[in-house]
């Protein structure tokens, strides 16, 4: 089950650790409380090698944002809702698989994207944009379907552009809630924000909302 398979292959080079350091860390503790000897200590690599890949914290900050948007999209490129022949199949898919994809503690589960451009939007411009390219990117890799979605069901009043983007929206207010939680609670509160996402699209799409 596509849920259960790892966004990424284990980690060999020491610019692969750091970033998957960086992924667990700033999930964790968040950009700002991360530190460069925090970073090299989980990765297992010395401060030479740090700075032998990334000339700086924001760099690494920059380059981690990457990495997340190049991994999750592999991941959701890959994923079995992609074969649905109906587009309100496949849009619904998508948010099916996100739900799946909840659980645990919100560091299990939240995105780093989300994370970094919620500290970093005011402090790095370099962090703020590559942010927005993963987090927009998600979106766009959506607005085909949606397009697709209204034109079969006759909506108005929207684009799928605009439907994508309240989809990220949503998906990452719901990881900020869930992170007002205790660990034990949060998934189950992102979960509940993502499906009441699902229930407007079944609804805006004429489909029957899924049974609770």
């Amino acid at each position: 089950m596509i849920p259960n398979r790892p966004f990424r292959p284990p980690a060999v080079t020491a610019r692969d650790k750091l970033l998957e350091a960086a992924v667990k860390l700033i999930r964790t503790n968040g950009y700002a409380a991360t530190s460069v000897d925090q970073l090299c200590a989980a990765a297992g690599v010395t401060k030479g090698a740090f700075f032998h890949h990334f000339a700086s914290k924001e760099a690494l900050g920059v380059a981690a944002a990457e990495y997340w948007s190049s991994s999750t999209s592999a991941f959701f490129g890959d994923a079995p809702f992609h074969d649905l022949p109906d587009p309100v199949d496949r849009v619904l898919g998508y948010i099916d698989l996100r739900i799946a994809l909840v659980g645990g503690p919100a560091e299990s589960f939240s995105c780093v994207a989300g994370t970094l451009v919620q500290e970093a939007f005011r402090s790095s411009a370099a962090i703020r944009i590559a942010a927005e390219a993963s987090i927009m990117g998600n979106a766009r890799a959506l607005e085909a379907d949606l397009d697709a979605a209204i034109a079969q069901t006759g909506v108005t009043g929207t684009t799928g552009a605009s439907l994508a983007r309240h989809v990220q929206a949503v998906i990452q207010g719901a990881f900020i809630l869930a992170k007002t939680q205790p660990d034990e609670g949060a998934a189950d509160l992102a979960r509940e924000q993502i499906a009441h996402l699902r229930r407007y699209f079944a609804m805006l799409f004429g489909r029957v909302p899924a049974k609770e």
